[in-house]
């Protein structure tokens, strides 16, 4: 069994097909996704078509990222569309015909089905930012759905375990990797990558959002994990 975190796609259907067929999951693979399927880039429904046939080859596991929240709360719950629209909203109605009554049930369906958080014994996945205090189901919205990873990042979880988001954008194309922390968000629409970690092995895969494959070689992974290392000791002898 092989398991995969990945991160957002923002509507990048070319780079998140190459993914799929680079991993080639089996019914026993799990894959993570961290939310944010959709706004911005050019196919958010072929995004969502490919994600519902994934959920018949292997074990998904998807959470809601805020772009979700805020197409659930326009559809759903009569929210004014004006931030949305701004939030990349206008390329998702695009792709679904130019009109969200033109959503199909089982797309609704997803969405409604999609989950604020993910835990493990080792890990805590959940979109956006998380409390270093307190259970991550006991947290505000804000924190799961909108708050931006600040520049001194938080601290390790009360709960020891690993937290994985997504959210913050890291222009650099590279995945943010702590030992505590892992940001997966490495702008794919913007001209970085859709990443995806391998959770035992840790070795990463990048698609662009033309859908040309990216390993990251496996002596830079090591590299940064012993920076990573020493990022972290470092902070346990300040603290």
């Amino acid at each position: 069994m092989s398991r995969y975190v990945i991160g957002d796609i923002h509507g990048c259907a070319k780079a998140l097909r190459s993914m799929i067929e680079e991993l080639s999951p089996t019914q026993n693979d799990e894959l993570i996704f961290l939310g944010d399927y959709i706004d911005r880039g050019p196919d958010s429904r072929d995004v969502v078509d490919q994600l519902i046939e994934l959920q018949s080859k292997c074990q998904v596991v998807a959470l809601r990222g805020n772009h979700e929240w805020m197409l659930q709360s326009v559809v759903a719950r009569g929210l004014d569309d004006a931030m949305w629209l701004r939030s990349g909203g206008k390329a998702t109605i695009t792709s679904y015909g130019g009109s969200i009554q033109k959503i199909p049930g089982d797309h609704l369906e997803f969405f409604d089905a999609l989950l604020p958080h993910h835990q493990t014994e080792r890990e805590i996945f959940v979109h956006a930012m998380y409390n270093p205090t307190c259970e991550v189901h006991e947290q505000d919205d804000e924190l799961t759905y909108w708050a931006h990873l600040p520049t001194q990042l938080p601290a390790p979880h009360c709960t020891g375990r690993r937290v994985f988001v997504g959210h913050t954008p890291q222009p650099s194309g590279e995945v943010l990797r702590h030992t505590h922390l892992v940001c997966m968000d490495t702008y794919c629409f913007g001209g970085g990558y859709l990443s995806a970690m391998d959770l035992e092995m840790e070795t990463i895969l990048q698609v662009d959002r033309h859908g040309h494959v990216r390993r990251v070689p496996v002596e830079r992974v090591m590299m940064l994990l012993r920076g990573c290392a020493s990022w972290f000791r470092k902070g346990e002898a300040d603290g």
